[in-house]
This record gives C-alpha cells, sequence and structure tokens, in this order.
C-alpha cells in the first residue's frame, strides 16, 4: 500500500541540534516538505486529519499520522494469569511459563562504551563531535527500540490470551536507588511493561488487577500458606516448612500474585502479610 500526503509548512524549526523536534500540518496544502510516500501494511482507508513529522536525538524522522478507526475488539476469555517481574527471568507467569530477559542494554554495552570514549576525545562544537553525539544517540535508540518491541509482543499476548491479568505494584523508582540493581532493574523496564500492559487491558476490555507491594508473595507457600523467613535473592528454590513443597521462587510468587488478586476482586479480601510478620519491598526480589 503506497499513499503520497503532503506536508504544510516549512521543516522543523531549528533549535539545540539533535534536540527532538517536530512539525504539525494537515493534508492538501503545499509546503516545502512536498509529497511524501508513505508504505503501510495497514489498509484502514482512513484518510489522516493530521500528520506530524519529527526528529529524534539519533537523526532519524517520523511520520505521525492521526487517523479514526474502529475500536479493537477481542473475545472474552475465561483464562487468569498472575504475572511476577524479574531479572534473572523478565516474567514468571503463574501457570509456570517464563518469558527470558532479553538484557539489551547489556548487549549493546560494548557498542555503547566504545562510541562514547570517541565522543569524549572530540573537541566542543566540532563538527566531529556532532557526528560522534550521533552515534551515540543511534546506541541508545537502539537498545530502546529493541526493548520497547519485545515488551510490546509480550504485553499484546498476554492480554490477548487472558481475561484476568494480576501484576505486583513494584515501586520501580525507589528499587532504582540500589546501586548494584539499578542499570539491571532499568535495563528490564517494569514501568514500561506496566503502562503498556494498562492501556493494552483497557483498550481489550480486559481486568488488570495491581497487587500491593508489600505481599509477600515469594516466601508465602502457595500450597499451605505458611510464610518463610526472609531469604536472599540468590535463593532461587526453597522448601516450605508446613508441607514440605518445593517451590520455584518465581513460579510460586506469580501463583500468590493471582491468588491474592482474585481475592480482592471477588470478596475484597485483605492480603496484608500474617500477623507477627515483616515483609519489605526489597524481600520480594
Amino acid at each position: 500500500m503506497v499513499a503520497f500526503y503532503r506536508v504544510t509548512g516549512g521543516l522543523p524549526a531549528g533549535g539545540k541540534p539533535g534536540a527532538r523536534s517536530g512539525h504539525r500540518g494537515g493534508a492538501g496544502a503545499s509546503g516545502a516538505l512536498g509529497q511524501v510516500p508513505l508504505h503501510s501494511n495497514r489498509r484502514s482507508g482512513a484518510v489522516p486529519s493530521t500528520v506530524t513529522v519529527s526528529q529524534d536525538r539519533a537523526g532519524r524522522w517520523f511520520v505521525s499520522l492521526r487517523v479514526v478507526v474502529p475500536a479493537v475488539t477481542a473475545a472474552a476469555t475465561t483464562a487468569m494469569v498472575g504475572v511476577d517481574a524479574g531479572l534473572n527471568r523478565l516474567l514468571t507467569l503463574s501457570d509456570g511459563t517464563t518469558v527470558d530477559n532479553p538484557r539489551q542494554e547489556a548487549r549493546e554495552r560494548a557498542a555503547l562504551v566504545r562510541a562514547q570514549r570517541k565522543l569524549a576525545r572530540k573537541g566542543k562544537g566540532s563538527r566531529n563531535r556532532e557526528k560522534a553525539r550521533v552515534k551515540v544517540a543511534r546506541v541508545h535508540a537502539r537498545i530502546a527500540d529493541r526493548r520497547r518491541d519485545a515488551l510490546q509482543k509480550v504485553t499484546t499476548r498476554l492480554v490477548r490470551e487472558n481475561q484476568v491479568l494480576v501484576i505486583e505494584d513494584l515501586a520501580v523508582r525507589n528499587m532504582l536507588k540500589s546501586h548494584t540493581l539499578a542499570r539491571a532493574i532499568s535495563d528490564a523496564s517494569w514501568g514500561m511493561f506496566r503502562t503498556l500492559l494498562e492501556y493494552k487491558a483497557q483498550e481489550y476490555g480486559r481486568t488488570l488487577i495491581a497487587v500491593p507491594r508489600w505481599y509477600p508473595s515469594t516466601r508465602l507457600c502457595s500450597v499451605c500458606g505458611t510464610q518463610a523467613q526472609k531469604m536472599a535473592l540468590s535463593v532461587r528454590e526453597w522448601t516450605c516448612t508446613g508441607c514440605d513443597t518445593r517451590h520455584d521462587r518465581d513460579v510460586n510468587a506469580a501463583r500468590n500474585i493471582l491468588a491474592a488478586g482474585l481475592a480482592v476482586t471477588a470478596c475484597g479480601a485483605d492480603v496484608r502479610p500474617q500477623r507477627g510478620t515483616t515483609s519489605r519491598t526489597g524481600d520480594r526480589r
């Protein structure tokens, strides 16, 4: 599908080199950009009311079309899932399914370091420094694009396959204060995962429940309800002292998250820790 849209006005106004800039116009009037060919695989047949042209810090140009399209519909299902976010595994579901952590920033770290070192050696204000800056920005953009693409795919699959989704209300901003885990947490992008899940659940007519962050999902036995003592992050499996069940740390947490979310929805049950025990946000991971 190839269409042509005429963008009004001139090129985006100047400003700080490489900064995010954009221009908005309607279709039909002549301008400095002229006709822009569009290759699309979405045959909606809708005519855009607004065309926005923008450029990011990596020097890439984007064209956004504002159109009115029919609402997304999805068949209702009885499936329900609890989702535990982590670092070793990006996601662990209550049915035992796991999603590997792609670690996009770690994969590109060597290329990023090289680009940043070249940038540091360039003279300030020179053309070579601007070229080096763009190369650094492109590495960052590549990392962000891959991370966003992976999260888009996994959140779409979760929303399409499940009617009820239960997650944990993680305090990501507070977790980033940990100097040992901040980089890994940022790379996992739990905040973006929740943002995507929220708007897709609303779009598809699904129910999204967030369990309070202080709920001891990892240390609570999903079989008998016995709460274990605080355990280190290195402990990936543990045995319940009440029923001798051997638990995978993340799968057990996902099952408890699902049960807690359904309890709150069904009867407004309280999911606070058992009396006489304490729980901190950091105990979960």
